[in-house]
């Protein structure tokens, strides 16, 4: 495998069309920068979450000092696991109705639509804390006393996985800047230092947010609510309540597009790779967006929502993220014993992913004991039933005949062309780690 040095791939220059030596293919553009980058951090985390999982939580833990609690660790573990991602991202750097039109257009469109909602939903919450922090100062602390704050809090270790569930639930996005590796500018710099100013000032907005409902509400009250934060609104803006569910909406649909746009570069990397079918893998040379991937994602969200069951989206998804989120941070610390002669522009202590790895077995097994189901096994069989497909399909390479008939067929229907992941060679190279060299898939 040829290898090149780390800091030319962080400087490879986007390549159109026209280029003579791309063989007419086309490469993603350097073009989201750390606002950008730390808005699709926070917008992608604060969506439905803030205003919905605070009942999970409390329900699961039995008190209000320890659903606070849960909200500050699920802050800690979803810092950690970034952490993990930041140096995987930066080794080997390659990414991952309304919104999908926006995302299929520009890249900038979408970045610069994620700055303002997220800007809007940061205004909601700043609302929802000011006011609690008004009904603190007239004394409304009765259910913040640590004294007994923390009274009838459960006993059951495993019943807190689903707390975390619920918790980590809001906190989901915090691994998103990875997906965009090859879009972000500077990722090397930009990756750990948009971590590192997301997700402690989503910690923090999420403690004084639960501090203020609990200002407003008894904890009765906040579990018997079908939406805790329009209770809240209802409870102390009078006839501004409105305000809040249209913010709630506001920081649904940012979150909507900030996932949309980094779960779409997923599934054109995997096309890129060889791990889907061929067309994933293919952008618009002139909008330099991923259009098959991001309608391929949208679809299947559009899917996952026929159910109609909040609650049990939430278990499950949740259940297979951190399957997932287990094995990546396993394999930090497995390519760090195999190969530690990889470059590392960003090198975590390895206690981080081997204490990330400990949390993902916890929160895959203690829900499984605390509320068994038959769901919990149905996804574990659904995710093996994928090595049906890889063994022949991936690993043995083999594509049915009429694929390419269909690929040219959409390709021709969304004007996209096949990609490559180019990197300028200057100098000495060094082994430097998988997926380092050009890829020019056809």
């Amino acid at each position: 495998m040829d290898a090149m040095d780390q800091a030319d791939i962080l400087n490879k220059r986007p390549v159109k069309e026209n280029d003579d030596h791309t063989g007419g293919k086309v490469a993603m553009k350097r073009q989201v920068s750390l606002l950008a980058g730390v808005a699709l951090i926070v917008g992608t985390m604060i969506g439905s979450g803030i205003f919905a999982s605070p009942v999970g939580i409390l329900q699961q833990t039995g008190s209000v000092g320890m659903s606070l609690v849960i909200w500050v660790l699920c802050g800690v573990i979803a810092t950690l696991g970034a952490l993990s991602y930041a140096e995987l991202g930066t080794m080997i750097p390659r990414s991952g109705v309304l919104l999908t039109i926006i995302n299929c257009v520009s890249v900038k469109a979408s970045t610069n639509v994620q700055v303002v909602f997220t800007a809007a939903k940061l205004l909601a919450l700043a609302i929802i804390i000011v006011t609690g922090v008004v009904k603190i100062c007239q004394g409304n602390t009765e259910y913040l006393d640590p004294n007994v704050s923390f009274q009838d809090s459960s006993s059951d270790v495993f019943a807190y996985g689903l707390a975390f569930y619920q918790g980590l639930w809001a906190y989901d996005g915090w691994n998103q800047l990875n997906f965009i590796t090859e879009e972000l500018i500077n990722p090397n710099r930009n990756i750990p230092l948009g971590i590192i100013i997301a997700i402690p000032l989503v910690t923090i907005v999420y403690l004084l947010t639960n501090i203020a409902y609990f200002a407003v509400m008894s904890p009765e009250e906040m579990l018997s609510s079908s939406a805790v934060a329009i209770t809240f609104a209802n409870r102390t803006l009078g006839p501004a309540a409105w305000i809040i569910p249209v913010f709630v909406c506001c920081s649904t649909f940012g979150a909507a597009n900030g996932s949309l746009f980094t779960s779409g570069r997923l599934a054109y990397v995997a096309g890129r790779e060889g791990h889907t079918v061929q067309i994933l893998s293919m952008i618009h040379p002139v909008l330099f967006t991923p259009i098959p991937a991001i309608i391929f994602t949208s679809t299947l969200a559009i899917a996952m929502l026929i159910p109609n069951d909040f609650s049990t989206l939430v278990n499950y998804f949740s259940f297979v993220a951190w399957m997932c989120y287990g094995l990546a941070s396993a394999a930090v610390v497995i390519l760090r014993i195999r190969h530690p002669e990889w470059r590392r522009p960003v090198k975590v202590p390895l206690i981080i992913p081997i204490v990330v790895v400990l949390i993902s077995i916890y929160l895959v097994i203690a829900p499984i004991i605390a509320a068994p189901d038959l769901g919990y096994l149905f996804a574990v069989i659904f995710i093996i039933s994928g090595l049906m497909f890889y063994y022949p399909l991936v690993h043995r390479g083999y594509s049915p005949k009429f694929m390419d008939g269909v690929t040219v067929v959409l390709q021709r229907l969304l004007q996209v062309a096949p990609t490559f992941y180019q990197e300028e060679k200057h100098g000495e190279s060094e082994d430097l780690g998988p997926g380092l060299v050009e890829k020019t898939n056809s």
